[in-house]
């Protein structure tokens, strides 16, 4: 029977403030890594994210947004184009009705524009709380922090935000990230854990913030 993972200890505001300043020393300025020229192809790309890779999605992207990077080309193109032209990621012609449809609203009630607003973003097709997270964090500078496969995992093992939902892991951090590190805090988790802190065997021996981290069974060196 497979070992199943203690729960992680609560990690103490002092030692999460440490973390953050260990982590901006290392990456002072984190950057996403979806390929993106403005505010909506940041959009797009982030939609055509989810349930997939960033790596999927800019082997996608180029293709796409030199056809179509404003909402106005988007629509022109068509489903069907846009189909055809990220079949390579997954749920594709799901994503492409949603990004012609976003396209169509953000035309009809944004003039074109993306929305530095968190419930007009939500009221997209296909944006959710995490997506218009990421849009107003990398598109506008706001310190919001979007929620992902790897910051959920990074909130619980580590013990700095323990939470059953994203949302509850969302809500976690806001309380305890210092407000001098929240522009960045988003980055600075999803890619600690995307290359540290690892879902099946995370690298606590390359881990600049192991002797904080609330983890019981952590990696041998």
């Amino acid at each position: 029977m497979a070992k199943t993972a203690r729960p992680a200890k609560r990690m103490r505001r002092a030692d999460i403030a440490t973390a953050f300043e260990r982590l901006a020393a290392a990456d002072p300025e984190p950057q996403t890594e979806l390929n993106y020229t403005t505010p909506y192809t940041l959009l797009v790309a982030v939609v055509l994210s989810a349930q997939a890779t960033d790596v999927g999605v800019n082997r996608a992207t180029p293709g796409l947004f030199a056809r179509a990077d404003t909402p106005a080309k988007m629509v022109a193109l068509g489903e069907a184009e846009v189909t055809e032209l990220i079949r390579s990621i997954g749920l594709y012609r799901t994503k492409a009705r949603n990004v012609v449809a976003l396209s169509q609203r953000l035309l009809d009630e944004h003039d074109g524009e993306v929305p530095r607003d968190r419930t007009a973003l939500q009221a997209l097709p296909g944006v959710g709380r995490k997506t218009a997270n990421v849009v107003l964090n990398v598109a506008f500078g706001e310190p919001t922090i979007a929620v992902d496969t790897h910051i959920f995992r990074v909130g619980n093992r580590t013990g700095m935000a323990p939470g059953k939902t994203p949302d509850a892991v969302e809500a976690g951090l806001e309380k305890v990230v210092p407000d001098a590190y929240r522009r960045h805090a988003h980055h600075w988790l999803i890619l600690h854990g995307r290359y540290i802190c690892t879902a099946r065997r995370p690298r606590c021996p390359d881990c600049t913030i192991a002797d904080l981290c609330g983890y019981r069974d952590k990696t041998p060196a």
